[in-house]
This record gives structure tokens, sequence and C-alpha cells, in this order.
């Protein structure tokens, strides 16, 4: 085990993802231009963590962080260990709304402990797909962090994690919808059924081999590829604003879905395609107009 020297650092970027996409529950996931930054340094002794923006009164300060824990686990994989740590996080994505908070902060403290460790070297993009994928629990936010774009991700063999990342038709934009409510991930998984009705299983395979589609090819079947009997309807009573807001985007034609475990609402599409988001109003939630986004960067100096 190698000590990492005091004063060695490592700056990383990171993007907020959104799972599901309506029907592909805990396969399928994107990542979106609204970015995490955060840089480590390591210090010849202690944990200390200075945080700004989203969460900032939330979250702890000390190695209870999921950052500085998921970092200090990593490195020790990679042959390394941590005398001590400075953290610094500037948070931009809204944390328990859906947009993968959880899984930017491990894929974070992953790159942070590879920058420490492998300066230099680029990210073994493999290893942080799979090792986020242990912490996280399921592919998608966890490999649409770290790959960016639009992925298909699913459980290999043991606990390798394969991963297709899918080329985006041209054009496509995603409007996100955030509420000033939280949800819990833990908490909408629990009110999921163990079982569905077998039309609503056919309904999803439909809809997901659908969405590919829609994805890669020809949005304007966006609004058909993004119906979900799932997981969005049992989930409904928990954020009822939600729920309405997505109704309503999709009683106007935009394909609209609940945006991972929620409360946010995403949707998706051709800037033709969401022009008639204009006219539906969205009051306690705040719009961002966003793009398809980079996976996580080690940043240079």
């Amino acid at each position: 085990m190698v000590s990492l020297p005091a004063g060695r650092r490592a700056r990383v970027r990171v993007p907020a993802t959104s799972a599901n996409l309506g029907p592909g529950f805990d396969c399928m996931g994107l990542a979106v231009d609204l970015v995490d930054e955060l840089s480590a340094e390591v210090l010849e002794e202690g944990v200390e963590v200075q945080v700004t923006g989203e969460g900032a009164d939330q979250v702890p300060r000390d190695g209870s962080h999921l950052v500085v824990r998921v970092l200090t686990e990593s490195l020790a994989e990679l042959g390394s260990w941590l005398p001590g740590v400075r953290l610094d996080a500037h948070n931009v994505i809204p944390h328990s709304r859906g947009l993968g908070s959880s899984a930017a902060a491990i894929v974070a403290g992953l790159a942070l402990a590879w920058g420490l460790a492998r300066p230099g070297e680029p990210l073994d993009l493999d290893w942080a797909c799979r090792v986020s994928t242990r912490y996280e629990g399921h592919p998608d936010n966890a490999c649409a962090a770290v790959l960016g774009g639009i992925v298909l991700a699913w459980p290999g063999v043991g606990d390798d994690v394969e991963v297709v990342r899918l080329e985006a038709a041209p054009g496509l934009r995603v409007i996100a919808w955030v509420p000033g409510f939280e949800v819990r991930t833990a908490g909408a998984r629990q009110v999921l059924p163990v079982d569905v009705p077998r039309v609503d299983a056919l309904a999803q395979a439909i809809s997901s081999a659908l969405l590919v589609h829609a994805l890669t090819k020809d949005p304007s079947k966006l609004l058909d590829g993004t119906r979900d009997r799932l997981h969005q309807p049992y989930r409904a009573p928990l954020m009822q604003p939600s729920a309405d807001l997505m109704a309503e985007l999709r009683s106007q034609g935009i394909a609209a879905f609940i945006s991972g475990a929620g409360p946010t609402v995403l949707a998706m599409g051709t800037p033709d395609q969401l022009a008639a988001a204009e006219d539906v109003r969205a009051d306690g939630f705040t719009r961002h107009d966003l793009s398809l986004g980079r996976g996580v960067e080690i940043l240079r100096g």
C-alpha cells in the first residue's frame, strides 16, 4: 500500500443523471449538463470537508461524507493509502430530486481516487462503471455519470456491468422541472408491487424497445416510447404535483416522465417537440433547459 504524498491534488466534474426514462426501469439513464465540481487534496492527517451550493447545510463534514468514503475505499482498491484529505465540493445537482446526486457523489469519489493514485492516466471507464454500480446498487445512473450521453446498462457475470452507450438522435434536448420538495429513493421503492399484471409487463416491454429506437433514430416516437406502467403509477401519490405536471405535459404531446425516483419531471425531444411546454404552467417547479451531458472528467491543473 503506497501512502500518497501530502499536497497532491485532483479535481473532477461529474454530471447530473436521470434514470428509467419512463419504461427503462433500472437499466436506462442519461447525463445532462448540470454539473458538480469537486477537488481533493492530500493532507498529512485528518479530514476537512467544504461544501457550497446544493445540500451544503445537509451533508456531513467528516469521513462519513459519501465522496470521502468512496474516495478512501477506492484508493485502497487502487493500492494507495490516504493519510488525510481536504474535500472541496461545489454542488449544482439538487439532492433527493431524482437527478442522480448520490451517483454523482460516488462517481466523483472514484474519479478523485483515480486522479490521486494514477495522476496523468486516463480513467479506466470499465472499472468506474463496475465499482460505482457496486455502491449505487444498479447501473443506470452510475454508468450514465461515468460515460455521459444515453446508456443502456445491466448486470453482467459476477460484479461485471454491461453497458451500451446509445448514439442520440440529432437535436435531442432535455427540460427538467425541479420541485421544492424531496422524495427519498428508498421510500419510492417501497411502494412498488412485487408482481405486475401481464398486460402491463407486455406494454412495458413494447415501450422500452420503442424507446431505444426513438432516442437514436426517430424522436417522433418518444411520446409512445416513454409510456410506463411499472413504477410511475404506484409512486404518483408520493409526488402528486409531479405526477400532475407529467400528465399535463404528456397531454400536450410532450414526452415527459418522472426522473429516477422523482420528484423531478423530465421531458425529452427536439426543440419543435418541446415548444408546447411554454404553454404549460408549472407553479412550484424550477425549470432547467438542458443538453445531454458529458461523462465524468478528471481536470488538469
